[in-house]
């Protein structure tokens, strides 16, 4: 049975609250899960039972609030995309066992973040999970959330000049797009764009879940049929460039 533990760290000069999910015996080839949540009212409680779900299985896995989110320090205004890719990685180097490859669960805003990660630990990123995935031009990423950040990313077609898709162009392992059936945040052009980079060099699925909307995190956490279904295509075994549409569901440094 697995366990879960909370804690909470000095991550990026805040105070992070972390969920760490130990399964009661490890997989044969364990991966390390890193879950992070979306913007806006997102946290680790919404997505633990993913992460939860992975350790059933015997893959040790972390969910952590960015701060100003959950049970974190700090103010959301002072966020930054940057400092979500520091945060994670403090947690990652703190509690994922750097002896594991590891396996990167990221819903919405967190699909740049996921993006900046691979960009920091290159090969030792075996599979992502992008669930709704957004992501954001350059000129917005180290711009605090309440210092013009909105206005920048509504610019129109802003996030063609994110760094995200050359990075997921390049990513060379699993990856799984998690889509809804109706998506009113990501714009369809940010969807496609993901999916083509994903395309190039990673062995690529796309799941879809009829009935959801673009809150996957609130709809998983109540549909374990769906939680299933995003672990397994994470974790199946490797079919280079396979592409899965199914019926009802388809089926090192940091600055």
């Amino acid at each position: 049975m697995s366990t879960v533990r909370r804690t909470v760290r000095p991550v990026d000069g805040e105070q992070v609250s972390v969920c760490t999910v130990e399964p009661g015996e490890r997989a044969v080839d364990p991966h390390g899960v890193l879950v992070l949540h979306g913007a806006g009212n997102g946290d680790k409680e919404r997505v633990l039972p993913l992460a939860e779900d992975f350790a059933a299985l015997g893959h040790p896995a972390v969910a952590l609030d960015f701060s100003g989110h959950g049970e974190s320090s700090g103010a959301l205004p002072e966020l930054s995309l940057r400092r979500r890719r520091d945060q994670a990685a403090g947690v990652i180097e703190e509690l994922c066992d750097p002896e594991l490859p590891l396996i990167l669960v990221g819903f919405s805003m967190s699909g740049q973040t996921v993006a900046d990660l691979i960009e920091v630990y290159g090969e030792r990123v075996a599979a992502v999970v992008l669930c709704a995935p957004g992501i954001y031009g350059r000129q917005a990423w180290d711009v605090p959330f309440g210092a013009g950040f909105t206005g920048l990313i509504r610019q129109p077609g802003s996030w063609r000049t994110s760094a995200a898709p050359a990075a997921y162009a390049r990513f060379a392992g699993r990856a799984v797009l998690v889509l809804p059936e109706r998506d009113d945040v990501i714009p369809a052009g940010v969807t496609s764009l993901i999916g083509s980079a994903l395309t190039e060099n990673a062995d690529f699925s796309t799941l879809r879940l009829p009935g959801a909307g673009h809150q996957l995190g609130r709809w998983l956490a109540g549909q374990p049929g769906d939680r299933q279904r995003v672990v397994t295509a994470a974790l199946r075994p490797a079919s280079h460039h396979r592409t899965a549409e199914p019926a009802s569901v388809t089926n090192r440094l940091i600055g």
